[in-house]
């Protein structure tokens, strides 16, 4: 069973991935709708940074998904000692 720590700290991650995905949601999908010089414009960054803020987190991501496989294959290929 999960303690109260394990279960405090998954329930963040749901609330910061929920928040994430609504912010993103609506500066992708609906800010391209509102006016420019709504004041709903100013809590968000410009439309460029869409796509290349996700981009870095992919090739971020990727790396370390690389990394940790080459470290797994790197520790399960040395010899085994024999005594």
């Amino acid at each position: 069973m999960a303690t109260g720590v394990d279960q405090a700290v998954g329930m963040s991650l749901v609330v910061f991935s929920l928040l994430l995905f609504t912010y993103y949601s609506v500066w992708v999908i609906v800010l391209p709708f509102v006016e420019g010089n709504h004041a709903l414009h100013k809590y968000f960054l410009p439309r460029e940074y869409s796509v290349i803020l996700p981009g870095i987190a992919a090739v971020i991501l990727l790396l370390c998904i690389g990394a940790f496989t080459a470290v797994v294959l790197w520790k399960n290929s040395r010899p085994k000692k024999v005594d």
